[in-house]
């Protein structure tokens, strides 16, 4: 398998290129091709997985993640958030921890050690997360149910089942049809649980990997694999007996790519996730700010209490903005934006539209009395926040950078945000 490592808005062409980079790489005519049919199938959902840029050249949009090709490309595309770094390694952990993030998982499930060590492609490191919590819940023990089984028999188990004993002809009255219980593992978690075991033993290249798939494929062998996934889904349990199960099912979403709303997966049978970065970027802003939330704050994402107008009696075009915080009587409006802004640039980089947005959810959700704010990825252009944008004496926009590295929102502190720790960080 060819192993390509690129970056959101990166170059690819299937002719030679002199210098490959993080930034402009090339590919097999057939990789190329598959790519543009799949662009084809998100342009008929309204998304755009990459542009084309002439005959020979594709221009990566703002995904994130894996494609494995069916001619055997394995194409890594890793977040953009230092302009001329050429080190894959950091980008390759940030995009770890914002995906942790978005699973909501405790930073004690993966240790930093292995964070370090573990430099195989993102597919590989989320099938490796699988396998691990897999092992470790195979260990406390799988959980079995009381299964329903209809059958015959030479002789009496259970309960005789006189209806259908009576429907018997005569050549099979010997026959006794029975219902009885069998505690068994077939149970919806278990069977997602072997399906997204078996997707793994058939997409892994890692040895270490595939050897640990293949021990738990033995060890869960009477169970079998889904054939249902969606209402597996629904039927997973979440109650204090299953709550062992909890560290393993967002690894198990995530591979099955039926659950999880970040994850687009490919058409190929190989191992394909994509996230869509700003997605991402909201859910990990969002995670660490209700971390550091004080205990009488409140951190609402996507928010749906307002519409921008009223038309013949009803509410039109509603207004979800990423965050709404409150604490007691004061609100404020928070909007994620993954884009790279500067101090020297023209108004900042910053676009006329979002502007527009954030006065419009001020003026719906606080009345146009407050504070709203746009959060931007910090980095060394951008690691202050902006002097504060009046839409009226009463009524101000901030914006503000976030530190990724240190999952810290810098200037917080003047707009009057309530988080505490690592959540906020002063003007510099």
């Amino acid at each position: 398998m060819t192993r390509i490592t690129v970056r959101e808005y990166a170059r690819i062409t299937t002719e030679p290129v002199d210098t490959p980079t993080l930034d402009r790489a090339q590919v097999s005519p057939s990789a190329f091709d598959w790519l543009c049919q799949l662009n084809s199938t998100f342009g008929r959902g309204g998304a755009s997985l990459v542009q084309v840029d002439g005959r020979r050249w594709l221009r990566l949009d703002n995904y994130v993640g894996v494609l494995e090709t069916p001619c055997g490309t394995c194409l890594e595309i890793l977040p953009k958030h230092v302009h001329d770094a050429e080190d894959a390694a950091p980008s390759r952990k940030l995009l770890r921890r914002m995906i942790q993030a978005s699973l909501e998982l405790s930073t004690r499930e993966v240790c930093a050690a292995e964070l370090e060590l573990f430099e195989a492609p993102l597919s590989e490191w989320v099938m490796h997360r699988f396998l691990v919590a897999l092992d470790e819940l195979v260990q406390r023990g799988v959980r079995f149910d009381y299964e329903r089984i209809e059958d015959e028999q030479p002789f009496l188990r259970g309960q005789l089942d006189v209806t259908a004993q009576m429907r018997q002809p005569p050549s099979r009255a010997h026959r006794f049809r029975l219902r009885h219980d069998r505690f068994s593992p077939n149970r919806p978690e278990n069977r997602l649980l072997k399906c997204a075991l078996e997707r793994v033993c058939t997409a892994t290249r890692s040895s270490d990997n595939w050897r640990l798939a293949q021990e738990l494929r033995h060890r869960l062998s009477d169970v079998p694999a889904s054939r249902d996934v969606k209402t597996d889904s629904n039927a997973w349990r979440t109650d204090r007996l299953m709550a062992h199960y909890q560290p393993v099912r967002p690894w198990c979403q995530l591979i099955l790519d039926k659950t999880l709303p970040l994850a687009v997966a490919g058409h190929h049978h190989g191992m394909s996730l994509l996230f869509p970065m700003e997605q991402l970027f909201e859910q990990y802003v969002a995670h660490h700010l209700k971390r550091a939330a004080p205990p009488c704050t409140r951190v609402h994402t996507q928010a749906t209490g307002a519409w921008l107008c009223r038309h013949r009696g009803r509410n039109l075009f509603q207004l979800r903005p990423d965050l709404l915080v409150e604490q007691g009587a004061r609100r404020w409006v928070l909007d994620t934006k993954w884009k790279r802004l500067a101090h020297d640039a023209t108004n900042y980089g910053l676009s006329q539209s979002d502007i527009y947005q954030l006065f419009a959810y001020g003026h719906r959700y606080l009345k146009g009395q407050g504070d709203v704010a746009l959060i931007y990825p910090a980095h060394a252009m951008f690691d202050r926040a902006l002097e504060a944008f009046e839409f009226s004496p009463t009524h101000r926009l901030w914006v503000l950078p976030f530190d990724l590295d240190n999952t810290a929102l810098i200037g917080g502190e003047a707009v009057g945000l309530p988080f505490s720790g690592k959540g906020t960080r002063g003007m510099t």
